[in-house]
This record gives C-alpha cells, structure tokens and sequence, in this order.
C-alpha cells in the first residue's frame, strides 16, 4: 500500500444532526428509527456475524453469484471504470469483482468511520495496485456528485449496491435514489445492484430471526447507541425484537417492541411507551426480477443482463445509461 493511492474523506454526520432525526422518529405517532443507526462499530461486527448463519441466505447467495459470474459481470460493465460502492461496509463483496473489474478508482462510501479505515487499509494490501477514495459519509441523506483523484485511464462511473439495501427504501425512495444514482454516474454510466427476491415466506422469516439470537441483538444494539452517543436512558432489557413478513407490502418488517409501560429521556424531551408499542427499525422489500427492472427503467436506466442464483433466492442486475 502507498499513501499515493489511499485517501479518506470524513464527512461524518454530526450528533446534532443525528439526535434530530432520534427525537422526531421517536416523538411520531408511529415510532420509527433511522435503519442507518444499525451500523455504528458494534452493528456492524454484529451484521457480519449475522451474514455468516446458516438462517441469512442473502449474502452467502450473493457472493455465490458474484463468484460464478464475475468475468462475465467485468465484462459487461468494461475496465478502468470509478466504482463506487455506497454503504461499502468491510467491501467484501467487491473484492470479488476487483482483479477482473480491475477499477481505475474505488470509492467507497460508508457512515461507520472507524469500519471503513480498516476495511480501507485492508484492502491496501490486498490490492496494492488500486487507487481507492474512501468517504465517511451518509449516503442515504444524498449522493452528492464526488470527484475521484486524478487517475490516468478512468472511464465511466459505476455505482456499485449490493446486499438488497435498495430494499430498505420505500418503493418511492428507492425510485429517488435511483434516480440519484442516475445523475451521480452520468450518460454512459452504470449501476451494478444486487435485489432481494419474493419467495417462501417462512425462508424469510428464519433469516431475520436467527436461532443464535444475532439479529436480535443487532436490533436492540440501536438502544445501546443511542444511549451512547446521545445520553439516553433507554434500558434495552425492556424492549424485544420483532421481526415478520408482510405479505401485503412483500416486506419484511423488524420492529422493537416495549415491555410494558415505561419514559425515556433524551435531551430534554420525555419519550412514553405504551405497553406493547413498535419503534419501526426497518422494512426489507422483496421485488421480482420484472418488478426490480421496471423500476430501474422508470428511473431513467437501460435495461441490461441480471444474473441469479439456482434457487432463484437473489438476484444482480446492471443497468445502464444511453451515452
């Protein structure tokens, strides 16, 4: 690894900002939070663990497909792209892709700043040719236009999404980060994403309802943070993990359920919990594979090759934009 080739950009959001997106989901009548507050340090060691049980078929799936297809996937989108990858975690599925993509410019995107240097150095010496960019920043707030360091050879940009995030946005948000993935790759770039499929229901539930308990844990870590870093008094022993899927949305929902009546205080304001009361932490859409393309092509893109699993449990799908 050289410095030449590595540099960071910190755009963390601030804790103002964060507690103001806390106190108005928890002061809604419907409670809900922010699924972002999931991946602080912790969430995010949480998250790869639950990527690794033999109830989450989503990532295991995935890579599965990227391994299978990877010469055939570098050889639709072409060489020497600027691959960006929002919400880039440990950037282990892309590692996949690199030596046969071979980027002229990586760019991760990450809100968990401590993950991202280490996955960042990481990926330094694995691949000690690659130019990486790397930006602590929260993508899901906008995807502001970036400009990779100056690197002879680059070509389009390519956005790269995997692991279904683009199901925790409402049909209508996914649209418009669809959208805004459109304006950030510009005439001629792409968009590689991967998009959960519809399909057993009781598969659904068991992945997001793990028998070691990991999701649960995962869920209840948001109360842990945010008594962390905002100075509440949640105690998360009083709360449980409830995750189930809506057959009528295709969804999956995971919620946080109180025990019983109970006030929390944060920042001056007394948050009241009935007995029996959901705080909204996520929903997983689930899409068809015509459902997915429909909705790229209303976002501007071209349809082109997608790729799944045997099972047709997930799929990956480019699409592009007209030169």
């Amino acid at each position: 690894m050289t410095v030449r080739r590595i540099r960071f950009t910190d755009r963390e959001p601030a804790q103002a900002d964060i507690l103001e997106e806390v106190l108005s989901g928890l002061l809604s009548p419907k409670k809900r939070l922010p699924p972002k507050l999931f991946y602080d340090k912790r969430g995010s060691e949480l998250f790869e663990a639950i990527c690794e049980t033999p109830e989450y078929y989503p990532t295991r799936t995935e890579i599965g497909i990227l391994r299978d297809y990877a010469a055939e996937i570098a050889e639709t989108i072409g060489r020497n792209c600027i691959l960006v990858e929002p919400g880039s975690g440990n950037s282990q599925k892309v590692q996949l892709l690199l030596e046969t993509l071979r980027p002229a410019v990586y760019m991760p995107m990450d809100i968990s700043k401590d993950h991202l240097k280490t996955s960042v150095q990481a990926l330094g010496a694995t691949f000690p040719w690659l130019h990486v960019h790397a930006m602590c920043v929260d993508y899901s707030a906008g995807l502001e236009p970036v400009e990779p360091p100056p690197v002879s050879g680059a070509s389009k940009k390519v956005v790269f999404f995997p692991g279904s995030t683009i199901g925790n946005f409402e049909p209508g948000d996914a649209l418009a980060f669809l959208r805004r993935v459109a304006s950030l790759v510009g005439p001629g770039g792409g968009l590689l994403i991967g998009v959960d499929l519809k399909k057993d229901p009781t598969v659904l539930h068991q992945a997001y309802n793990d028998a070691q308990g990991l999701t649960r844990e995962f869920n209840l870590n948001m109360l842990h943070r945010i008594n962390a870093e905002l100075d509440a008094d949640f105690d998360p022993g009083r709360f449980y993990h409830y995750a189930f899927y809506n057959p009528r949305e295709s969804r999956i929902e995971m919620h946080l359920i109180s025990r019983g009546a109970q006030e929390i205080h944060l920042a001056g304001a007394v948050l009241r919990f009935a007995d029996g009361e959901s705080v909204h932490t996520e929903n997983s859409y689930k899409y068809t594979v015509e459902e997915f393309r429909k909705l790229a092509r209303t976002a501007g893109f071209r349809v082109g090759s997608h790729w799944l699993d045997d099972g047709k449990l997930f799929s990956i799908h480019y699409f592009d934009l007209p030169s």
